[in-house]
């Protein structure tokens, strides 16, 4: 079989990126879909908040994603292809500077050809990086938008420290506001620990 070109590859990256975009974009500049499916998703997800605080829901939202993002890069990604080209490019780095420092002209020239020819593989690296996104998109999107549609419906306050109760639809800085500010610092910790539970993303 004939292996791809590095062009070949990107058009490729690219047009995932743009499914993954435009479903993306689609659902936040549509009010409507972002209302149907909050509502359609609240059959499922409207009981959490009747029986636990919401901040212990958002914390459950960002485990769901995160053992779902997890397991979709666990079995769509080939690590040891990428652990290989990890490798190959960090000592054809290293190989680089040594012939710097010696002046070997000859084997500097060998050595930025075999960097073109890693261009392949980089591009085939971006493509498996990207190419979960869609298939994450599907269960996260759904989970925001019901986080938008309850926290729409429902005036909520959370203590945080050193800032105190604060209504989670107000700005902690900027356009970030304090609910997804909060899920954010729920699911970093959350994604490592299940990430290192599963062996995901271990590139030694």
């Amino acid at each position: 079989m004939k292996p791809k070109s590095a062009r070949q590859v990107t058009f490729e990256v690219l047009d995932n990126m743009a499914v993954g975009f435009i479903f993306f974009f689609g659902i936040m500049i549509s009010a409507e879909l972002r209302e149907g499916m909050g509502a359609a998703t609240d059959v499922g997800l409207g009981w959490m908040p009747g029986i636990l605080p919401f901040q212990i829901v958002l914390l459950v939202l960002a485990a769901i994603t995160g053992l779902f993002a997890t397991l979709i890069q666990k079995y769509t990604m080939d690590w040891e292809f990428m652990r290989s080209a990890q490798t190959k490019a960090r000592r054809l780095q290293m190989d680089m500077r040594e012939v710097q420092l010696s002046g070997d002209k000859a084997r500097q020239q060998r050595l930025q050809e075999e960097q073109l020819k890693m261009v392949s593989e980089q591009g085939k690296m971006m493509q498996m990086q990207f190419k979960p996104m869609l298939f994450i998109g599907i269960v996260s999107i759904p989970l925001f938008m019901w986080a938008y549609f309850y926290i729409g419906n429902h005036n909520i306050t959370m203590v945080f420290p050193f800032w105190g109760p604060q209504s989670i639809t107000s700005s902690v800085f900027g356009p970030i506001i304090y609910w997804f500010y909060w899920y954010f610092i729920c699911s970093i910790p959350l994604s490592q620990i299940i990430r290192k539970a599963l062996d995901v993303g271990s590139m030694s």
